[in-house]
């Protein structure tokens, strides 16, 4: 592959991810004619067209889709090998985008990312607040936080916390007005602060650990939330049992701000991972993200106490 069918390439992937010569342009900082011309050439060299243009968008052809899927990782590999060997004389900088569910951020990454920024003002970090299962190739990202039984397969990761459960927790208020179950049988007569995913529109399911057995409960629902804020919220203004991972509300639990419910059937969750691709680490950029996580989060993953 020459530098200029690297660069024409490049420049195509780009078009897939973003969608329109326009925006690809946009994403490479560079002129529109400029990747309308690197296209042209590369359908010329290549003898097909590889889009279908309308006046309203742009779709791949089947030779587009499958000179892409064919080219995605060698072109990547390539690209994070120049840059691996381009990195060692320099101080780390460019763009990192991190994707990552929003308990996450709040859990681990709101404590600590300003630290990152002054550490590497040059590195420019994003960080994408998602809780759909990501691709992180196709989607553009150089890492991603996901508990380790939800990471893409074939990705490398890394461990940055123990294994955590799913706490149930009600206010003193709710306590007062209504008591607390004392068995999963009782969850029946008491209303739930119910978790909606915001990708898939699909109600989280209530699990309970019944002795190594999972036991799937139903429940009325008070509120239904699709978001961490709000569940906490919720449940402390005593409105249902809210449910959310333990490390997220030890802090209220451990101030008796909230009241542990059914502690011993909490459903247990994977350790919480930062993955990326193989090639990814190699960049400097990318690699110091990787490392400054894996200092911070250190006393997670020996099991320190933490409150937030």
């Amino acid at each position: 592959m020459n530098g200029t069918t690297f660069n024409q390439l490049t420049m195509f992937h780009t078009i897939v991810k973003e969608g329109s010569i326009t925006k690809a342009a946009q994403k490479l900082e560079i002129a529109s004619p400029s990747v309308s011309n690197a296209l042209k050439a590369l359908e010329e060299e290549l003898g097909l067209p590889l889009f279908t243009r309308t006046t309203r968008r742009i779709e791949l052809t089947e030779a587009g889709r499958l000179l892409y899927e064919r080219t995605l990782h060698p072109v990547g590999d390539l690209s994070f090998a120049l840059e691996s060997i381009s990195d060692l004389s320099k101080v780390p900088s460019g763009k990192v985008r991190l994707t990552t569910p929003k308990f996450v951020y709040q859990y681990l990454l709101k404590p600590i990312y300003a630290d990152f920024c002054a550490r590497y003002p040059q590195i420019e970090l994003e960080i994408s607040i998602s809780d759909a299962a990501i691709d992180i190739l196709k989607e553009d990202f150089d890492l991603g936080i996901r508990f380790g039984d939800r990471v893409e397969e074939g990705m490398i990761a890394r461990q940055l916390t123990k294994p955590m459960k799913e706490a149930l927790f009600v206010s003193e208020s709710y306590q007062k007005k209504h008591g607390i179950p004392q068995s999963p049988e009782e969850l029946k007569n008491h209303k739930l602060v119910q978790y909606r995913f915001i990708a898939s529109n699909q109600l989280a399911p209530l699990l309970l650990d019944n002795q190594g057995e999972s036991l799937s409960v139903e429940m009325p629902n008070a509120l239904i939330v699709n978001d961490t804020d709000v569940m906490l919220d919720a449940a402390k203004s005593g409105v249902g049992i809210g449910r959310i991972v333990e490390p997220m509300v030890k802090g209220s639990l451990d101030k008796q701000e909230l009241i542990p419910v059914l502690e011993d059937y909490w459903y247990p969750y994977s350790a919480l991972y930062v993955y990326f691709h193989r090639n990814t680490q190699k960049a400097k950029r990318v690699r110091v993200l990787i490392d400054f996580l894996l200092e911070k989060t250190e006393m997670l993953k020996t099991g320190a106490s933490r409150s937030l």
